[in-house]
């Protein structure tokens, strides 16, 4: 029996994205084998990680040492010209992660990621030269952080064409994929929403910032067309993401718990798919 190609992809969502990471746990702990890694900006960045031979255990251990006040320092303001945040610094902790600035034919793992032409709103798939500097475009939320000049074209955020890029790991060869969806489809949020009228929040809540708005806007656009991204999937793996949001980094281990509750709840059709011919 020939064996399949397993191939998975990591959508986007900001901190949601911290998700993956017990999501990979568990594929790792009941021996499903991934043979290629796609990613859109958060799932770029654990898929990257994950690619260039971190284990997902590995990873676990270092967010959950990882003081995120402490990370304050990643946020490198400059003057506002395509984003507030230049994201040099950032840059350098993926490439801390991932034990250097490797190119994408060194990684151990083939790994594709998806960010989005600024200005022709082209899906673009990035497969070569420098990893760290292709997860940063990928990672661009617009007006937040900084356009990424790469190949001649200024790229952002690959959500904002491609959330779970389902197309990408079948390009790359995958006979079977694994899609993880970490942003709640809008009949979800729908849901979450009237049961939040029912049970109002605290007033004292904080009143939203331009970076909350702004990744409001993307979790709204995203949650429209996340279903035809998902199409082509043998599987999806959608953690419960309703209470944790975008920017909620400090519920990481919350995160990391919802991956691995759903991917658990998957293993057993994964199995059962791979073992047919």
């Amino acid at each position: 029996m020939t064996k399949k190609k397993i191939g998975i992809v990591l959508g986007g969502g900001a901190a949601r994205g911290i998700a993956h990471i017990g999501v990979l746990e568990i594929l790792e702990k009941e021996g499903i084998p991934i043979d290629v890694v796609a990613g859109t900006s958060a799932g770029a960045v654990v898929g990257a990680i994950y690619a260039s031979g971190m284990s997902a255990l590995q990873m676990k251990e270092v967010v959950k040492g990882f003081d995120w006040k402490k990370r304050r320092h990643l946020v490198d303001l400059s003057v506002p010209h395509t984003g507030f945040i230049r994201g040099k610094h950032l840059m350098q902790e993926i490439q801390e992660w991932m034990g250097g600035d490797p190119k994408f034919n060194e990684l151990k793992k083939p790994f594709a990621c998806v960010a989005c032409d600024l200005m022709t709103g082209e899906e673009v798939v990035m497969s070569r030269g420098s990893v760290s500097e292709a997860v940063r475009a990928s990672i661009a939320i617009p007006v937040i952080f900084q356009a990424v000049k790469r190949n001649g074209r200024y790229l952002i955020d690959g959500g904002l064409v491609n959330q779970v890029p389902v197309n990408v790991a079948k390009a790359m060869g995958a006979d079977y994929v694994i899609a993880v969806n970490v942003t709640p489809i809008r009949e979800h949020k729908l849901k979450d929403h009237l049961d939040e009228k029912k049970n109002p929040q605290d007033e004292n809540e904080p009143r939203p910032n331009i970076v909350s708005i702004m990744l409001s806007v993307i979790d709204i656009v995203n949650s429209f067309r996340i279903e035809a991204n998902l199409n082509g999937a043998d599987i999806v793996i959608e953690p419960r993401m309703m209470h944790i949001g975008q920017a909620d980094f400090q519920k990481d281990k919350l995160a990391i718990l919802q991956g691995e509750m759903a991917a658990i709840d998957a293993v057993l059709k994964i199995k059962h798919d791979l073992a047919q011919n």
